[in-house]
């Protein structure tokens, strides 16, 4: 593989996983809100359950009652559908958080392979170097040695 190949596949592996990144963000992000929500749904289905009983207490006609009834029902229908949708939510956060992870290690690997490359082309420089200094020197005894007279 060309140094140029490995670049662009390290370039393409960096953004891969700059992009997985950015969706992680965007998915925990997406989960902070439907906490958040669910969050907001019990407290209001608390405040009301609280308001039922105040009104019990009050004294209270059975069509209110019904009403109240009605009303929790369909609080606790919308916070089993709160429930659900937080399950999914972070079951794709952790998908996410997968695909960013794989998409790290291939990264990781390119980048490995770019060091190893570079180690390789400075030891091949430093025998190349060692070679010409050796080379070198040795023209240099021997022509101090034909220099001498015998």
């Amino acid at each position: 593989m060309s140094h140029n190949q490995l670049d662009m596949l390290t370039d393409l592996a960096r953004d891969a996983r700059d992009q997985a990144g950015k969706l992680l963000a965007q998915e925990r992000q997406t989960q902070q809100q439907t906490e958040a929500q669910l969050q907001s749904l019990n407290r209001y289905r608390v405040e009301y359950a609280e308001r039922l009983q105040q009104a019990m207490r009050d004294g209270i006609d059975p069509a209110t009652m019904y009403n109240y009834q009605q009303f929790l029902a369909s609080l606790d229908a919308a916070l089993s559908r709160a429930r659900q949708a937080l399950a999914a939510q972070q079951k794709r956060v952790q998908q996410s958080q997968q695909h960013w992870q794989q998409e790290q290690r291939k990264l990781s690997s390119y980048d490995t392979l770019a060091s190893r490359r570079l180690l390789e082309e400075h030891r091949r420089q430093a025998r190349y170097e060692q070679k010409a200094t050796d080379d070198f020197v040795t023209s240099r005894v021997a022509r101090q040695q034909s220099d001498k007279p015998l």
